[in-house]
């Protein structure tokens, strides 16, 4: 592997879980709706889908392992771009997961409709996948080195944004991003000035007509491994029972997901013109653009390391 620094979620990042349907795409071996199959509880339920017929899948592990009645994962055969075709209804899970495979998909529009699809009004695509900082041209998607490092299928990030919206998701919400190294001299002179991020996004799929207006929430602290402090995304950290002031998208988000009974709100607008100004600036740009994240995190690593050094010197 000549790629270095690619992060990717594991199913206790994401929280709130208990009593879910969770659809995982890609999911290979199924470790990871195993794990979830725990964190979901013997009243949720875990579906793992993958194009690969001959992964090892053995659903007795739920009741074995964790004393279920009956097993609360299993797994199809089928396509991401199709899930229709692999029999996976309409409205039917709650959270979809995936771990960098969509940028192995040729059809990246598609695999979000069918997500949009099947998820409930609600519900939550949460991924981690690989981005470009520019849109990649057909040459170096056509290169298979390239491809099986993850690098020339992904998309452009802004191509995630507008595809995401266009679909119907609301605007993606970034949890977490890391700038990619390329270790290979061969790989590097290939792409050129091409960069690349790994980075957590959260989609979430909204009742119609759902309102959009900034207010203040309050954390109650109730849900389970978080309950001190509730980070949602990059923008938004919440402390238990602190109020915090919320976007109009944030808010919306909050009151008709899972997250709904997990928050008080007060309902109002901002309290002044340049706070919303404000708000709206850094949702805008610096909470969305995974490349800016990233680099910020890496600078703040690097100095970290810088100063670790420092001392030890010292």
């Amino acid at each position: 592997m000549s790629v270095t620094a690619k992060e990717y979620l594991g199913p206790c990042d994401i929280s709130c879980l208990e009593c879910c349907r969770v659809l995982d795409l890609g999911c290979g071996s199924g470790r990871d709706c195993y794990m979830l199959s725990q964190l979901v509880g013997e009243k949720g339920h875990v579906t793992g889908i993958d194009m690969t017929e001959d992964q090892v899948r053995n659903t007795s592990t739920t009741t074995q392992r964790f004393g279920y009645k009956k097993p609360n994962v299993n797994f199809v055969q089928g396509y991401i771009e199709a899930l229709a075709e692999a029999g996976l209804e309409e409205k039917s899970y709650d959270i979809i997961i995936s771990n960098c495979v969509v940028n192995l998909s040729p059809d990246k529009a598609s695999v979000l409709r069918e997500a949009y699809r099947v998820l409930k009004d609600g519900g939550e695509l949460y991924f981690s996948d690989v981005y470009s900082d520019a849109r990649i041209p057909e040459d170096l998607k056509a290169n298979k080195v390239l491809w099986g490092e993850c690098l020339s299928g992904v998309l452009w990030w802004e191509d995630l944004i507008r595809l995401a919206e266009e679909v119907g998701f609301c605007k993606p919400r970034l949890v977490t991003a890391s700038i990619i190294t390329v270790g290979n001299k061969e790989l590097e002179k290939l792409l050129g000035n091409y960069k690349f991020v790994s980075a957590t996004y959260r989609l979430f799929k909204l009742p119609k007509g759902s309102e959009k207006k900034s207010c203040l929430v309050m954390y109650n602290g109730e849900i389970t491994g978080v309950e001190e402090s509730f980070e949602f995304d990059g923008q938004y950290t919440f402390k238990v029972d602190k109020e915090m002031e919320v976007d109009g998208d944030v808010a919306s988000i909050l009151s008709n997901s899972r997250f709904s009974g997990e928050f008080t709100f007060q309902r109002q607008g901002l309290k002044t013109p340049e706070k919303k100004r404000m708000l709206g600036q850094t949702q805008g740009n610096f909470f969305i653009n995974s490349f800016v994240f990233g680099s910020l995190y890496f600078s703040q690593i690097s100095a970290r390391s810088k100063s670790d050094t420092d001392k030890v010197a010292q």
